[in-house]
């Protein structure tokens, strides 16, 4: 099975050991990260330093003056952590070591965006805003980030792309220092917190034939509402929701296919729950079948309920996705088996989370599981 790891350009720029590292492994692609949101990371075998802090999110490449001229919504260039063409100078280092590198965009995720502009963010049924989340049904957004998967994907030295977050976001996927298990720690409450109430979001409700109140959204979470409440709210709210994520989707696709050379792959991070947010967007499997090359797909709970859904749609490229850093829940000890199951699944490829973050330990357990495989 084709293999790539996943890297930031800071675990490959001044590191001049680091493309061979990552090609002994015997993975033959990289996806490297051209547009991030902020973070914290560790480069456990960098000459120059342990520990990368991305104080907002930001394109990993100088962005084109002339594209965002005059735009309230533009991308902002990274600071200390990635300075100048970081992507580039990564995917030449590791091409020189025979890998094939894609871009990695992380599109409906910025939190330094909600906070200049708070309209754009998406509003709960409280009223709260997410500022980390961007309302994808917003005209302006849907814009910016369109124009921003083009340029962020479409980067000298790449050979496809995979777009994450392409689809709606919400209170899922961790913020700042977390802490609201307390209240939204199932299924349901993470959904259901996660429904938009922005101005164009409720005249989309209304204009579907599904006119949600906040309140409604409000008693289902507080167990005030009847039985059966949350699930029909979840139904009636989906009717609007998953129309604006499938025209994103299109959009964003399309105007990256129109922008690449030929032969440039197209997957976006999915899962097969339309409901779900977060960095595996939700999508319908058959409609993403007729849009994109491929999907990635989180396997880290097992891989069953998460790929043959998209197996059965004709998705293309069906990558599992394993994390192989132990010391961030990962099980490198065990890829070589999760991986011939996801293969059995109907998986067509591997994705490794994370290249960079992984221990020395970590990598050697995913050099002898690769081998095993081949």
């Amino acid at each position: 099975m084709r293999a790539s790891a996943f890297l930031y350009p800071w675990d490959v720029v001044g590191d001049e050991a680091a493309a061979a590292r990552v090609a002994d492994l015997g993975v033959r692609q990289v996806t490297l990260a051209s547009a991030y949101h902020s973070t914290r990371a560790v480069t456990p075998r960098h000459p120059g330093h342990r520990i990368v802090t991305a104080q907002h999110a930001a394109v990993l490449y100088p962005p084109s003056a002339e594209r965002w001229a005059g735009r309230a919504l533009r991308p902002h260039p990274a600071g200390a952590w990635a300075p100048g063409d970081a992507f580039g100078e990564a995917a030449d280092a590791l091409a020189g070591a025979g890998l094939d590198v894609h871009s990695w965009v992380v599109l409906a995720h910025d939190s330094r965006l909600g906070a200049e502009h708070p309209q754009t963010s998406v509003v709960n049924a409280y009223g709260d805003r997410y500022p980390w989340a961007p309302c994808i049904a917003r005209p302006e957004v849907a814009e910016y980030l369109a124009d921003l998967a083009v340029e962020a994907a479409v980067r000298p030295g790449a050979g496809g792309t995979e777009l994450e977050s392409c689809g709606w976001y919400g209170l899922a996927h961790l913020h700042a220092h977390d802490k609201i298990a307390s209240f939204a720690s199932g299924d349901a409450e993470q959904y259901l917190m996660s429904v938009c109430f922005c101005t164009v979001c409720r005249e989309g409700y209304a204009r579907g034939g599904a006119d949600v109140a906040p309140e409604e959204v409000r008693a289902a979470l507080e167990n005030l509402a009847p039985a059966g409440a949350a699930a029909d709210v979840a139904r009636r709210t989906m009717r609007w929701r998953g129309k604006v994520a499938r025209a994103f989707q299109e959009r964003v696709v399309g105007a990256v296919r129109a922008a690449a050379p030929p032969g440039f792959r197209i997957l976006l991070h999915a899962d097969p729950q339309p409901h779900r947010t977060g960095a595996n967007t939700g999508v319908d499997p058959a409609h993403i079948a007729k849009v994109a090359d491929g999907v990635v797909v989180p396997c880290a709970g097992g891989p069953e309920r998460m790929l043959e859904p998209f197996a059965r749609a004709g998705a293309g490229v069906v990558a599992a996705n394993f994390p192989v850093v132990g010391g961030m829940g990962g099980s490198p000890d065990t890829l070589a088996a999760d991986a011939a199951r996801a293969r059995d699944l109907g998986a067509t490829e591997l994705r490794l989370y994370h290249g960079g973050l992984a221990s020395d330990g970590d990598l050697a357990q995913v050099r002898e599981a690769l081998r095993a495989l081949r």
